[in-house]
């Protein structure tokens, strides 16, 4: 009887365990999700830019705001820098989905994890029960 009462805390102990993992799995997962909104965000901010310099004729005024100055930029370099912002978003956006999807897929698995030390920890305390 002994023995079966210190199998259920150590499994008790592992199932601690498991779920501190899950729990910061979970805020990987959230601080993944924050990090994300901020890309899409910026990628909406920046392909509106583009629309806008697409509007623009050739011989436009374009200026670009460093620090607390505006300094004249040409339209080409601006239009070059608004796409390859664009494409550097979109890479950190697919990167950051594969990471999420891994994380998702950790998660499902501690759950399942967490789920079958439940149900063992269950069965053990109900055969002490019965004995």
């Amino acid at each position: 009887m002994a023995s079966s009462s210190a199998a259920v805390r150590e499994l008790q102990r592992e199932l601690e365990t498991k779920a501190n993992d899950l729990s910061k799995l979970q805020k990987d997962i959230a601080k993944n999700h924050q990090v994300r909104k901020k890309y899409t965000i910026q990628l909406g901010e920046n392909e509106l830019v583009l629309k806008e310099l697409d509007l623009l004729n050739d011989d436009a005024n374009v200026y670009k705001l460093i620090g607390p100055v505006l300094v004249k930029q040409d339209l080409a370099e601006a239009n070059a820098n608004v796409r390859k912002r664009i494409e550097y978003i979109s890479a950190e956006l697919k990167r950051l989905d594969a990471t999420l999807q891994d994380l998702e897929e950790k998660q499902n698995s501690k759950k399942e994890a967490i789920f079958k030390l439940q149900q063992r920890i269950q069965s053990l305390q109900a055969g002490k029960a019965k004995a």
